[in-house]
């Protein structure tokens, strides 16, 4: 169990992507905007591994979920 809220930054680290913020911010624009109807899960750039974590940890509210909310937006925007 984590003790500290995980940041979009650990998000990165914890799905095996480079997580610094020059990374993270490469990414949502490569990747971003995402359609308004296709959920985080399903775009089609996730691993089948990546895309099962985060709809697990969203599906269990779990303490992933701030953070994966936070990318779901910004890939959203």
């Amino acid at each position: 169990m984590l003790t500290d809220m995980p940041t979009m930054h650990d998000l990165f680290a914890q799905l095996g992507l480079d997580h610094d913020e020059e990374a993270v911010q490469a990414f949502i624009a490569q990747h971003g905007p995402l359609p308004e109807h296709l959920p985080l899960h399903q775009a089609p750039f996730w691993t089948p591994a990546q895309a099962r974590f985060l709809e697990e940890q969203i599906k269990a509210d779990a303490e992933w979920a701030p953070a994966i909310d936070q990318l779901n937006l910004s890939l959203h925007r």
